[in-house]
């Protein structure tokens, strides 16, 4: 096994001069040198061949010694020193301080055809920064992270992406539910790979710090490193990197929005500058569409990360940003030209989404009235979004309002909670849809297809990873392999996965771990 090493961030960012493993206070110091704990018995459960290859390794390459070695933490690979992230963040939005990367390790950097990627291990043991924690994962929390970056990758969310899942034969304590019942559950081990983990928390612990020279530089080699089109100087650059990070994330979020994710822990700890998605906690899909609904137990009370506040809280993700870079830039104004845009272009993109998503291709006024009643609709009894969006694709120019309602139907939890008026308001919005489709040059068929190209048939609900880990836990991988393999595809019809095009069973409603899941899931 063979990869192409480079070690940029660490030989030119300042590390943390104090080598000892111990949580403590960090200054001046983007990173601090840490190993991973040795595992007691590591065995590989799965492994993407399709992120072994992105960084050059061979399937081959993945059933060796070397890779169980070095991918489990037993082993450092040749010329790498690992180390853990040093950033502070905004958590539920009150400022925490210094957080850093409390449960990951960075392997190294690859470079391969020309990319760079970070490689970094999950649940790896404890850093500096680990705090009271332990700095372990567990099988479930893992198995969650794993499928669900890759899935993600393959609806064409940007994500970072998953190489391996191992066990790592040591036991974790760890209480699921915080209501002081801990268990010992199987201790797991994901590998991660991103162009790097830099978070908008890297720049707001050295702006809290005060220390401009290490913000400076830290932005410096970020800009350099990956974005590499950004070629102006002084506050220009500067402001042309938030402009970048500001677009990028607009992006992602239009596309959660698009196939039903929550990510449920948008502090400003999570968020990527690449604007990828990162940090696969307690995240959820809407099963029906409810835009109040967030699945992380802690934030129950005032769904700061509910589905439809995701755009605002990425907003003010950004201004803390914006915040940070300010003594780099000295003039307010133009970050909040670029700010006060993201709403506006927001709003934009969120409805050429919508249109995409209802196959309207020629964008008309009107199709903001089309939209926003749909959302009503949709929200005034139970729901399924994907099986809605999905189904929709089948309704036709020629349909009657009876034939396009009994195509759509099958998306209800219950159509007999529907009333008088609830089927008389569907009908009418069905009405005006077919009507709106007849104004397209578009054939059934052409919408058809392009439809189906952004409603995804096969997304990773809850209670489907939650089967997957109940029998993972067995130590049967069967269903991780189903579910792994279905979703490469999320968007065909795939006849011999028919079964998972279904609603939430009843069973799973306010099951643990397909409902609500802590920030240990």
């Amino acid at each position: 096994m063979i990869l192409k090493i480079q070690n940029n961030f660490t030989a030119e960012l300042p590390a943390d001069p104090d080598l000892e493993n111990s949580p403590r206070q960090v200054e001046k110091a983007c990173f601090s040198f840490t190993a991973p704990t040795k595992p007691s018995n590591p065995s590989l459960i799965h492994a993407s061949t399709e992120v072994a290859n992105i960084i050059g390794l061979s399937p081959e390459d993945i059933l060796s010694t070397d890779f169980l070695n070095t991918f489990s933490g037993t082993t450092i690979y040749p010329n790498t020193k690992p180390y853990a992230l040093n950033y502070a963040g905004h958590q539920f939005g009150n400022w925490a301080g210094q957080l850093g990367d409390g449960r990951t390790i960075n392997l190294t950097e690859v470079k391969h055809d020309n990319q760079s990627y970070t490689l970094q291990l999950k649940g790896a043991g404890p850093t500096p920064y680990s705090r009271t924690a332990d700095g372990f994962a567990v099988l479930r929390s893992s198995i969650r992270e794993y499928l669900c970056a890759e899935a993600m990758h393959h609806l064409g969310v940007p994500t970072t992406r998953s190489l391996s899942l191992m066990l790592s034969g040591d036991p974790v304590l760890r209480d699921v539910l915080y209501n002081g019942n801990p268990a010992y559950e199987k201790g797991a081990i994901v590998c991660r790979v991103a162009p790097s983990f830099i978070r908008f928390g890297s720049f707001e612990l050295l702006a809290s710090q005060n220390d401009i020279v290490n913000l400076k530089l830290l932005t410096d080699f970020t800009i350099n490193n990956h974005f590499p089109d950004i070629i102006s100087e002084g506050a220009e650059k500067y402001l042309a990197f938030f402009q970048e990070v500001t677009q990028t994330t607009l992006n992602m979020i239009v596309h959660w929005q698009r196939v039903g994710f929550v990510h449920g822990v948008m502090n400003t700890d999570n968020m990527s500058i690449h604007g990828i998605t990162i940090d696969y906690g307690p995240y959820g899909w809407l099963e029906d569409y409810n835009a109040g609904w967030t699945p992380n137990t802690t934030d129950r009370q005032h769904k700061r990360y509910r589905f439809g506040n995701q755009p605002e809280i990425a907003l003010w993700n950004l201004y803390q940003l914006a915040n940070a870079l300010y003594p780099l830039i000295d003039d307010a104004k133009p970050l909040e030209t670029i700010l006060e845009a993201f709403s506006t272009n927001y709003e934009k993109a969120y409805m050429n989404m919508m249109q995409d998503k209802l196959g309207l291709h020629a964008k008309v006024e009107s199709d903001m009235y089309l939209v926003g009643t749909l959302v009503e609709l949709l929200e005034r009894v139970e729901t399924d979004m994907t099986i809605f969006f999905k189904n929709l694709s089948s309704v036709t120019k020629a349909d009657t309002t009876e034939i396009a309602f009994n195509t759509i139907k099958e998306a209800f939890y219950n159509v007999l909670n529907l009333d008088d008026n609830g089927l008389k308001d569907w009908h009418n919005w069905l009405q005006q849809y077919t009507n709106r489709i007849k104004e397209e040059t578009l054939s059934d068929m052409e919408r058809k297809g392009l439809m189906d190209q952004v409603n995804p048939k096969y997304v990773l609900r809850n209670y489907m990873a939650q089967l997957c880990i109940d029998d993972a836990d067995t130590g049967d991988y069967a269903l991780l392999k189903e579910l792994f393999e279905m979703l490469k595809n999320p968007y065909d019809e795939q006849p011999n996965f028919q079964k998972w095009f279904a609603k939430r069973p009843d069973w799973a409603r306010n099951k643990v771990g397909c409902s609500m899941l802590s920030c240990s899931s």
